[in-house]
């Protein structure tokens, strides 16, 4: 069969999956593409649903990756509001609830995942909110009226991000995290007591160890108390941001292999040669960190969309090369974060004096002398050199790393051209 006649259907229409269906027309992949997804809004970026967006700073036209004459012009069919409820690998076909079915010949698996729920009665009640899309920062950011109190139920980045966003539109915000620390699961303890102390010095009430035994309701059903083992905290607003639960129900009932996530290789390939996985719901291989993983972010889903469409295109693939990287912005701090601080043996400090009340500083986290991670906070313009030095495991002289006067890019050049 030629690539011309050809199908491959995307299921998600979400970041990932609308950049595998784009990847493939910049290749040149001349076949034909749907691209279905449950929700009804063309492929988004979710990030600023827990920032700008919140905050009444960006619409939803500015959170779309392409218009919709884009789509249009790239001959890529756009189904919306339409739900997968099986595939059958054997005659490679994709069911849909609304009873049509559609033939592939690569199928991409960008699933995502879905917010975990509070699991406590309540935990459903009309005042309880939890973000994922658009429709859910709609609603909480209307709800975000000056003067209401918000308790946020986990202390991870989106929580805290909310946080934020609530304190800017005039509530008086509580964070409750059930660990002894924030971004327990996702941070150092370093980085994670700067937000602290930095929510603090915003009116945040930060409480750490404290985990939610129940949700007191009226007789309307809304949450009108935050009960916390001794402490209970009146809400009128209660935010729940504790994780997220990749979508591989689909993939399970077809029979692929699935772990905590839908497993694939390092060229996004499940264990049927027809399907390829990529975004949230991706548990792969990851050669830059030599381990397997699965990760929830923009960077990481658009270089594995790439990577799918590369196979599914039919050249040679190249696996995800880059240390992983994120962003987030809480009050006057713009954190950027690549590579992961597991394993870490020392820590180094690069720090400029605060500009106008907003702190500026940059963390190496280092094993037996290589840059494995590195925290930028307000150091946008070094943040690309330091991305460098991670993804080359770079060994450097500790004293001119922490050393502001000394550029990262003297450092690199240094170091040589990569390999």
């Amino acid at each position: 069969m030629s690539e011309a006649t050809s199908t491959t259907v995307i299921l998600g229409a979400g970041q990932a999956g609308g950049e595998t269906a784009l990847a493939l027309r910049q290749l040149g992949y001349a076949g034909r593409i749907v691209l279905a997804g449950s929700e009804t809004h063309l492929p988004y970026r979710r990030p600023p649903l827990s920032k700008a967006f919140l905050a009444g700073q960006a619409d939803e036209a500015s959170l779309l990756i392409r218009p919709a004459d884009a789509w249009e012009k790239a001959e890529i069919d756009v189904r919306l509001g339409v739900t997968a409820t099986a595939i059958d690998r054997a005659a490679r076909t994709v069911t849909f609830d609304d009873g049509q079915s559609l033939g592939y010949d690569h199928l991409v698996l960008a699933l995502g995942g879905r917010v975990r729920l509070l699991p406590i009665p309540g935990g459903d009640a009309p005042n309880v909110y939890y973000l994922r899309n658009i429709a859910d920062a709609t609603r909480l950011r209307e709800a975000l009226a000056p003067g209401k109190r918000v308790v946020v139920v986990g202390g991870g980045y989106i929580g805290l991000e909310v946080a934020a966003s609530a304190v800017k539109a005039g509530t008086a915000v509580t964070v409750l995290e059930a660990a002894p620390r924030l971004l327990a699961r996702v941070a150092e303890a370093d980085l994670a007591e700067f937000f602290a102390a930095l929510h603090r010095e915003n009116g945040v009430d930060v409480q750490v160890g404290v985990g939610v035994t129940a949700l007191e309701r009226d007789a309307a059903g809304q949450v009108v108390a935050v009960v916390a083992g001794d402490k209970r905290l009146p809400a009128d607003v209660v935010v729940v941001g504790i994780g997220l639960v990749p979508n591989t129900e689909l993939a399970q009932a077809a029979g692929l292999t699935v772990e905590n996530g839908i497993v694939v290789d390092e060229f996004a390939r499940t264990s049927d040669p027809a399907i390829l996985a990529v975004g949230d719901c991706a548990h792969h291989e990851h050669p830059a960190l030599g381990r397997r993983i699965r990760l929830e972010s923009v960077p990481s889903a658009s270089e594995m969309a790439k990577v799918a469409a590369s196979v599914v295109h039919g050249d040679a693939p190249k696996a995800v090369a880059s240390a992983p990287w994120f962003w987030s912005d809480q009050f006057n701090a713009k954190l950027q974060m690549v590579g992961l601080t597991d394993g870490h043996d020392a820590v180094v400090e690069r720090r400029l004096p605060d500009a106008q009340g907003a702190a500026v500083f940059m963390r190496f986290y280092l094993r037996e002398g290589a840059v494995v991670a590195a925290a930028s906070i307000n150091r946008a313009q070094e943040f690309l050199a330091a991305r460098e030095l991670v993804g080359r495991r770079a060994v450097v002289d500790p004293v001119r790393l922490a050393d502001a006067a000394t550029p990262l890019k003297t450092l690199l050049a240094e170091l040589g051209p990569a390999a």
